[in-house]
């Protein structure tokens, strides 16, 4: 998305992330239609707003004012908004060590946070509710996923996903941005166009089938949990971009391992 955004609007990264993840599972999905009946075409349709087009455009716009490695931290919300909708919408069960193992991952997060700023905390920046409500959805879709679409497949239900949400996203790109100008006018346009690509492809199509099979294999409080892990992901990119670790970044990362550990011990 940083890259992206070099060239690209926030709606035109987030259209041509959904635009490529489509594409990429297309083949997919017109085999697997007969799987679902017409009239519960919504659910996988549901999911795919939650899951993918709405966060796609909610994370580019919050990362036009905040460093991607921020924005990778804060993704680790997700888990709590997947144990509090189970728990409000479905009647979700968790131990009572799974919650104390999501706070100590949140607590790591917050001090990854303030490790950004070498210890202190700053202003409120309030793009980051954008990813916040990203994450909400998120939470969302783990549950949907679990106990809505309990009977389909996890190919089946990320590719028919794709397929019902990708018109709309291909439709707003080509239709109603300058992408295709930029495209060819602008210089840089083709490598940030490859970066999107990249991340269509693998951070949306090829993750949310992967986590989609998780979730069927396990529970949308396990399968979230592994998002704590992308604040580690997100920090050690920064490094490679030239950004600094500090005291407490080791810090941050080492409390959420440690709540990962604690949210899935048996």
């Amino acid at each position: 998305m940083k890259r992206g955004l070099v060239v690209f609007s926030p709606d035109e990264v987030g259209a041509l992330r959904v635009t490529s993840a489509c594409l990429v599972l297309l083949p997919f999905a017109f085999s697997r239609l007969k799987e679902l009946p017409k009239e519960q075409y919504w659910k996988p349709f549901a999911s795919g707003m939650m899951a993918i087009f709405i966060p796609a455009f909610l994370f580019a716009i919050a990362q036009t004012r905040m460093e991607s490695s921020v924005a990778g931290v804060m993704n680790s919300l997700t888990p709590i908004f997947t144990l509090i909708i189970g728990i409000i919408l479905f009647g979700q069960k968790f131990k009572p060590l799974a919650a104390v193992g999501f706070l100590l991952g949140l607590a790591g997060t917050v001090l990854l946070i303030m490790a950004r700023s070498g210890g202190q905390l700053g202003g409120v920046n309030y793009y980051a509710f954008l990813i916040v409500i990203a994450c909400i959805f998120y939470g969302c879709n783990a549950n949907f996923l679990k106990f809505k679409l309990a009977g389909l497949g996890s190919m089946t239900i990320t590719s028919l996903a794709l397929l019902f949400i990708g018109p709309l996203a291909i439709i707003y790109l080509f239709g109603f941005t300058d992408f295709v100008t930029k495209l060819t006018e602008v210089p840089g346009a083709w490598k940030a166009c490859a970066y999107v690509v990249l991340l269509g492809i693998m951070s949306t199509s090829v993750a949310t089938l992967l986590f989609t099979r998780l979730i069927k294999i396990s529970s949308p409080i396990f399968a979230s949990s592994v998002t704590y892990i992308i604040p580690i992901v997100a920090v050690m990119w920064g490094v490679i971009d030239g950004e600094h670790l500090y005291v407490g970044h080791y810090v941050g990362m080492a409390t959420i391992v440690g709540g990962v550990y604690l949210a899935n011990r048996k």
